[in-house]
């Protein structure tokens, strides 16, 4: 026999908002609390609620003693747990992206809110061993001392002021010392700090750094490699005050920190800081709207700099933090850029073995011969990773996929495709009907096979893929590695060479020449000063802009000449783009019923861009497509607005097939 329900003496009414992943289902509903729930049942913990039929996550928004509803309210059906996951700041954190990125509120949380492990919320996280206290004098900050408006910033941080302002990292930069010490000094003052980096391994060398100059209980490292059950059990000590500065991949941005006074992002124009899940929002992005909210102090840095970022300092919102010319070119390695063409007039066999100008491979043998490693950065890893028909060059295509055939090693028997895998042992060219191949484009393997060569008796080291390596010593060395996993080398490397930069900026992408730039200056970083020797040499025609601001050092200057062009031609940052992908009628019906701001314009309808994933939903036979919707900047939120509203329509009529919107998304075609 079912018991007599009694509802809560004191506001008895419970607002919340279930977890459900349709569009216009993304309100909130009333249900009654009882009795028992009463004390358990506050704003921000975990319920169940029977939702038309079926129970449901859901989380309480607030208590009430009244109701909007008409008819009869139903029963909370369980509180989950008594801990209040959802803070109020991480709740208008949400509200805000979901805004900013025309998605559901449901969607955001899911990235806020790590999924609930009932044994590690049940005991309190375990207190780490502390180490010893920083010094008496405080935290040496001696290093900020190179930059313009760096002392004043750090000045800034330990007073509690909300200052702001985008980093241009010096050449051979300690970066994660940097950041940490001005995390240090904003924790010294009183205040939480939130640390957002690409990757694993840029999280375990803030870590490192950090645990030097902080208390180690009050240092969380949060990413998606530790595990469900550890993940949940630091995210509970961010929740409960215990941790005071976090660090973490993407996903910690919305990490509940404590009376937070700094936000710190590190590298933003790395795609991985943009999330593959809906609504897509970008670290960046949703990093400022949470330093805005709190009132608290931001810094983007990196050793190259974005146009989003150049807008930042270009509005106001933030001031540039770089060094003066004199302190760069002190700092900074010798550039030189080689054309490829002169290839074809080296007499050197090594150089042509090793497809470098003979003034890369004299630089390499200087290097080596003074017993410092040497850096080779090659676009992409594996064999040869594109191949072409050896007669009529087309590039050679999977004849399932039509994706982009592969040499996956020296004696493979076959060739692969790279999208879905499968083996081809007699490619014919569908073109011209021929059966031979060529390299379009070579990888790391094959790179470090023809290096061992050139350079007989010296160790290359390869680092890419599944083997990346961390760091490498101070000896003679030839290390090759694709973009973004370059190895530190002990004292810095004596040459880097930067290979097939037209394979980077080539690519038919909005950042193709901005991306290519940041990847240049993250191994030309690891180089030794020009003093010491240092110099990089880039394989690319010296008159194209970016190599030319690769030569400068000037990432600031680059920054400004790419958002100007993007401000001539209407692209983000200057504009916001919503992409719109699904079916064409499905497309159609969206764009009809949204009340887009007047100046909206409407472009399309167009393939899906090359890698671009289908739609969720929609049926692999039907066709997809995409469509362009730009605003002015100040329009931004009324076009998400609109679209938020037409997509809830649309899932509520049932009469179309899902349609995918993202706002301002990296790669629009």
């Amino acid at each position: 026999m079912t018991a007599t329900r009694h509802a809560a003496e004191h506001e008895p009414v419970a607002r919340v908002l279930p977890m459900l992943t349709v569009p216009h289902l993304d309100r909130e509903f009333d249900y009654l609390v009882s009795t028992d729930q009463s004390d358990d049942a506050q704003p921000g913990v975990r319920v169940r609620v029977r939702f038309h039929g079926r129970l449901v996550d859901a989380f309480v928004l607030e208590r009430r003693s009244d109701t909007d509803h008409v008819g009869q309210l139903r029963w909370l059906d369980k509180v989950v747990s008594a801990e209040r996951v959802l803070t109020h700041d991480v709740r208008r954190l949400a509200d805000a992206v979901a805004a900013r990125y025309a998605g559901t509120r449901a969607d955001v949380l899911r990235l806020a809110v790590p999924p609930r492990h009932a044994n590690v919320e049940k005991k309190p996280p375990p207190q780490l061993e502390a180490l010893e206290a920083p010094p008496a004098d405080g935290i040496d900050t001696s290093g900020w001392s190179s930059y313009t408006g760096g002392p004043q910033f750090i000045a800034a941080l330990g007073d509690g002021r909300a200052a702001r302002a985008v980093w241009q990292a010096l050449p051979g930069e300690s970066w994660p010392q940097r950041l940490v010490e001005c995390a240090a000094v904003t924790v010294n003052a009183g205040r939480g700090v939130l640390m957002v980096v690409p990757d694993q391994r840029d999280v375990d060398r803030l870590h490192a750094a950090a645990l030097a100059e902080v208390e180690q209980s009050r240092v969380v490292a949060l990413s998606a490699g530790l595990g469900p059950a550890e993940r949940y059990r630091r995210w509970l000590s961010v929740l409960r005050g215990d941790a005071r500065l976090v660090i973490g991949t993407r996903s910690a941005v919305f990490a509940p920190v404590a009376e937070l006074g700094l936000v710190l992002l590190w590298d933003d124009g790395d795609d991985s800081l943009a999330e593959p899940r809906a609504p897509y929002p970008h670290a960046r992005e949703v990093a400022m709207l949470r330093a805005h909210q709190v009132r608290c102090a931001a810094l983007i840095g990196g050793f190259a700099r974005t146009a989003e970022a150049q807008a930042l300092v270009r509005s106001g919102w933030a001031h540039d933090l770089a060094a003066s010319r004199q302190t760069l070119r002190a700092r900074a390695p010798r550039v030189v850029a080689l054309e490829d063409s002169a290839y074809a007039q080296e007499r050197d066999p090594a150089a042509r073995t090793a497809r470098l100008p003979s003034v890369a491979l004299d630089a390499a043998r200087t290097a080596l011969a003074a017993g410092s490693p040497v850096l080779v950065q090659v676009p992409r890893r594996g064999y040869v990773p594109a191949l072409a028909c050896g007669r009529c060059r087309a590039i050679a295509r999977c004849r399932h996929c039509t994706g982009p055939m592969s040499l996956p090693g020296r004696d493979a028997p076959h060739v692969e495709c790279r999208w879905c895998g499968r083996e081809e042992l007699a490619p014919r060219c569908a073109r011209c009907g021929s059966d031979a191949v060529r390299a379009v484009v070579v990888g790391a393997r094959r790179t470090a096979e023809e290096l061992g060569r050139a350079f007989p008796g010296k160790p290359v080291i390869t680092s890419g893929g599944d083997s990346v390596v961390d760091s490498v010593p101070h000896r003679p060395a030839v290390v090759v590695s694709t973009p973004g996993v370059e190895p530190a080398a002990d004292g810095g490397y004596g040459a880097a060479l930067l290979l097939d930069g037209w394979a980077l900026l080539g690519r038919q992408d909005l950042r193709a020449a901005e991306d290519t730039l940041r990847r240049w200056m993250a191994a030309a970083a690891l180089v030794r000063s020009r003093a010491e020797g240092g110099l990089v040499v880039v394989v690319a025609e010296s008159a194209i802009p970016t190599v030319q601001a690769l030569v400068r050092w000037d990432p600031i200057g680059h920054a400004q000449a790419e958002l100007d062009s993007r401000e001539e031609v209407g692209l983000p940052p200057a504009v916001h783009i919503a992409a719109v992908d699904g079916t064409p009628a499905a497309v159609a019906a969206l764009l009809d019923a949204a009340e887009l701001p007047q100046a909206g314009e409407r472009i399309g309808p167009a393939d899906l861009p090359v890698g671009a994933r289908r739609p969720p939903g929609v049926a692999a036979e039907l066709p997809v497509s995409r469509m362009l919707v730009r605003v002015p900047r100040e329009g931004g939120l009324a076009m998400a607005a609109a679209l938020r509203k037409a997509t809830a329509i649309q899932s509520a009529r049932h009469d179309q097939d899902p349609v995918r919107v993202q706002i301002d998304p990296l790669h629009i075609g």
